[in-house]
């Protein structure tokens, strides 16, 4: 055998131990421990949270409005109405009140101011929305609406569980760290005498 070959057998090396098996650190103090099974359960509790709250949320907001879609379109219809006066001026959105008179069902002549986009001359025809007792009310809200509200609610209720997840996250950490300065400032008080002893020998 050449003197330049390893003296080890041949072959391949025997595997080396450098690092610990997982969970046996010496440095790994309880708190560390406690802190990364908190971070497990609130990774946990975010994954099958969110989706679910934010579902939850989302579906019980558009169910409802779809209940007040449906209650205002029984209770609300829409009528040809007339202005009674020129819509003069121009304003930021368009629209100005202006008189408008119309008859209900029964015959009767009705009057009311209602929103009508400015310039319209007098005498023009506008649809306006009235309830049962034959006074001028707003549009029933629609379908787009209720939906765009699930998805509102929804969306809200996700962001919520988020912000939730970051502030325990948050708190727990900062709990932990100011236990651990207290049991590091303990544990100086112990070893600074020692210290400053050997210095002054």
């Amino acid at each position: 055998m050449s003197a330049q070959n390893p003296p080890h057998a041949s072959g391949p090396p025997p595997p080396r131990q450098d690092h610990a098996s997982k969970g046996t650190n010496p440095l790994r103090r309880t708190s560390d421990k406690f802190e990364s099974w908190f971070r497990g359960l609130l990774m946990l509790v975010l994954v099958l949270g969110l989706p679910v709250a934010a579902l939850s949320a989302g579906t019980t907001a558009y169910e409802s409005s779809m209940r007040t879609v449906q209650a205002q379109s029984a209770q609300r219809q829409d009528v040809t109405a007339r202005l009674t006066s020129d819509v003069k001026g121009v304003t930021t959105d368009g629209k100005q009140q202006a008189q408008v008179r119309w008859t209900d069902d029964n015959g009767t002549v009705r009057t009311g101011t209602t929103l009508v986009k400015s310039g319209t001359p007098k005498g023009a025809t506008v649809r306006v929305w009235v309830d049962r007792d034959g006074g001028l009310t707003s549009p029933p809200m629609s379908e787009l609406n209720a939906t765009t509200t699930g998805w509102f609610v929804g969306g809200m209720a996700a962001v919520g569980v988020g912000a939730g997840f970051f502030a325990a996250r948050a708190g727990m950490r900062h709990v932990l760290d100011r236990r651990r300065y207290a049991q590091w400032d303990a544990e100086w008080d112990l070893v600074e005498p020692l210290w400053s002893g050997r210095f002054r020998r």
